[in-house]
């Protein structure tokens, strides 16, 4: 008996979806959306202001602040006679200027001129606070010290609310978190200001005071490592490379 033969029917493998072609319009939309994300995530990264058309960083703005305010204080000077130049006289060896004309050697050399400070617009606890931190200059400086023996930076602002009657944290960190942040083109009496090791840097390693804020710029005190406590000028390009961040700190009693 013969066995039916099957048949074998050879078919096609299953047809394939067809692949998905994204339409151009959907493309363009997509790579634009992107591109936005993009530009919005670097523009977060750096604080910018906008001026006349032009983007500038908060040290920029800074920069073009102070120049506005030294163009209102000093206006340009009626030209003059000309200076006479003074010939040099020359002068023995260990003996001054002022003792050759008298006759006189070996005389003492006067001491520098101390640095004039400039008034305060502050008032109340900050102004009482910065009174006590003026009264440390020349104070030297001492890691982890607390005393006019010797200090560290953020140990000046700590003993100097102290004196004015508000207690603060010990730690420039922690000060850095103790209050409002504020922009540098905002400054006024009283701000903290943070800054790092190096240009650029956004780790806090130091902190100062501002104690003057006027037609000729911010000024801040602060104990630096080299010189212990002295007030400096903000706008300087050594400290507005190095700034972090400024904070308006709450002000409480003890």
């Amino acid at each position: 008996m013969q066995r039916p033969q099957t048949k074998v029917r050879l078919g096609l493998s299953a047809p394939k979806p067809p692949r998905r072609v994204v339409a151009r319009p959907q493309l363009l939309t997509l790579c634009s959306l992107l591109l936005s994300l993009l530009l919005l995530g670097s523009s977060c990264q750096r604080q910018l202001n906008q001026r006349e058309g032009r983007y500038y960083s908060a040290r920029d703005m800074v920069r073009l602040k102070h120049g506005e305010r030294m163009g209102r204080a000093a206006p340009r000077r009626a030209p003059g006679p000309r200076a006479t130049v003074k010939k040099k006289t020359k002068v023995p060896a260990g003996t001054t200027a002022s003792a050759a004309e008298t006759g006189e050697t070996n005389a003492a050399r006067p001491p520098a001129p101390r640095r004039v400070l400039r008034a305060s617009s502050a008032t109340g606890v900050v102004a009482a606070a910065i009174e006590a931190a003026r009264g440390y200059q020349g104070t030297p400086y001492r890691y982890g010290g607390t005393t006019r023996d010797g200090l560290d930076c953020s140990a000046l602002l700590q003993l100097s609310f102290a004196e004015a009657g508000v207690r603060i944290p010990r730690s420039s960190n922690e000060q850095a978190a103790w209050g409002e942040p504020v922009k540098p083109t905002e400054l006024r009496p009283g701000d903290f200001l943070f800054f790092g090791s190096a240009p650029g840097s956004a780790t806090i390693t130091h902190v100062g005071l501002v104690t003057v804020v006027d037609a000729q710029g911010v000024e801040f005190i602060h104990a630096s490592t080299s010189l212990g406590v002295v007030e400096n000028g903000f706008e300087a390009d050594y400290y507005l490379s190095r700034f972090v961040r400024a904070v308006r700190p709450r002000l409480t009693s003890e």
